[in-house]
């Protein structure tokens, strides 16, 4: 029998949790691209991966609760290798993540300053640069700096702003306003006979990520085989109704040929205050989306890192790589991790615009991140098997025919999602299709093949001395 945890963090407390680590308003205009049918793709998100990740986390999160995530988990199903190429790839593709984010905060602070900015090269990737090196440096003052930053940044940059925006989406449809898209039948069904319209998906589902990082936190709630299914429930329903509700938001007041899928949100703000007679707020917004976004990429720049750390003390990185400062910071991978991310954001550089460079890293980053999701849930069924006596406080329900059936559900719209990602969008100017494919298949190559040849030469060096 499943134990009943005696501590006593509450359904409400694990979604809030949830909430806070999953809710992004980055890939917003990437819904709204979609208009009304974004509906129906977040539903069926939900359904076939984020649901299915979320009860394989809590499974595993319970039953192997020890730092290291995702490593430990794949590590204990399929060896140290498996497990270090895991947490290498999710370290990997928080770099190829990391200038997407800082670019929407560098749009953000251009509408405040001069939206022209927003497609100028040169400012993109100075503002990038800097924000993101000193982001570093904050969490080099350690885990509780950066995590009480996260927390606040999340809840006043993340939540307020989603809220505003609903609520003046709201108040455009009650006055008459025109309305960009059509609420029908017709509209809410996806077009899927053309599968370039469907390559902002792998974008939209990438932003249903992270839900395994707060599943450590499973074992904590009052009855974890009654109240953790409750909670994910919750949690699902709190943010697919925040994010289907801005992106519907965005949608209405930008048609689809304007939008732009890095500064979307700041556009539908910008129609929304001009309209409302609002414009004074436009510089508090611009505030607080900017902190928002900060406390997003805090909440993840030293989780990843930590997890290499911890593979670094198993032997599958140099020993070098292991040091850390005072505040136990992994300083090593810290630095190597913001010289990947400057030379990443060449991308910007070489594509023909921002918002190319800014998708092509989104794609990589989307593709890169549902190989690791399928090592999730393969670790998942290996360990049920591997290990059927491990304590687990929570166990996805219908036993072993539950089990497959949830993972087989991941790891299919995993594999669609890769699939669909090597496809140029249609709502994106690309430029060359021929430089676009090869960057993109570029970055995901190194991502996978990097990891093999380091666990490699690091197992090699070893044995020499």
């Amino acid at each position: 029998m499943a134990r009943v945890s005696k501590k006593g963090l509450s359904v409400f407390g694990l979604v809030m949790i949830n909430v806070i680590a999953i809710d992004s308003l980055r890939t917003l205009p990437m819904g709204a691209a979609y208009g009304f049918s974004v509906v129906f793709y977040y539903l069926l998100a939900a359904v076939v991966f984020f649901v299915p990740v979320a009860l394989v986390a809590a499974e595993l999160a319970t039953g192997w609760p020890e730092t290291g995530g995702i490593y430990v988990w794949v590590r204990e199903a399929f060896g140290k290798p498996l497990g270090f190429v895991t947490i290498f790839l999710q370290w990997f593709y928080n770099i190829c993540w990391y200038p997407t984010i800082m670019a929407f905060i560098a749009a953000t602070l251009a509408y405040a300053i001069n939206p022209a900015l927003v497609d100028n090269k040169a400012y993109m990737l100075g503002v990038i640069t800097v924000f993101f090196w000193g982001s570093t440096w904050l969490n080099s003052l350690g885990i509780g700096t950066s995590t009480l930053l996260s927390t606040l940044a999340a809840i006043v940059g993340t939540l307020l702003p989603m809220l505003v925006i609903i609520t003046l989406g709201m108040v455009w449809i009650v006055q008459g306003h025109p309305v960009q898209i059509s609420f029908s039948w017709p509209s809410l069904m996806p077009n899927v006979a053309n599968i370039h319209g469907l390559v902002l998906l792998t974008g939209v589902v990438f932003g249903l990520v992270g839900i395994e990082m707060s599943a450590s936190h499973a074992g904590d709630v009052k009855n974890p085989p009654r109240d953790y299914p409750h909670a994910v429930f919750w949690s699902a329903v709190v943010i697919l109704a925040s994010l289907l509700l801005a992106s519907l938001a965005i949608a209405i007041v930008i048609p689809v040929q304007q939008l732009n899928i890095v500064s979307g949100l700041l556009q539908a703000f910008d129609v929304f205050l001009s309209v409302f007679h609002l414009h004074g707020l436009t510089p508090i917004l611009a505030a607080l989306i900017i902190l928002g976004a900060l406390g997003c990429v805090n909440a993840w720049l030293l989780g990843p890192a930590k997890g290499l750390l911890i593979a670094s003390h198993d032997g599958c990185l140099p020993k070098a790589l292991s040091r850390v400062n005072k505040q136990g910071a992994p300083m090593a991978i810290l630095w190597i991790q913001g010289g990947l991310f400057t030379l990443l954001c060449t991308a910007f550089i070489l594509m023909p615009s921002v918002s190319s460079a800014f998708w092509v890293l989104s794609a990589i980053t989307s593709i890169l991140a549902f190989f690791v999701y399928i090592l999730l849930f393969a670790a998942a069924i290996r360990l049920r098997y591997k290990y059927p006596s491990q304590v687990r406080a929570f166990s996805i329900p219908g036993g072993r025919i539950g089990l497959w059936v949830v993972c087989l559900l991941g790891v299919s719209s995993c594999l669609m999602m890769i699939v669909i990602g090597f496809f140029p969008p249609d709502q994106i100017v690309i430029g060359n299709v021929v430089s676009y494919e090869c960057l993109l298949i570029m970055g995901v190559l190194m991502g996978c093949v990097l990891p093999v040849g380091i666990y490699v030469l690091t197992k090699n060096s070893q044995k020499k001395n």
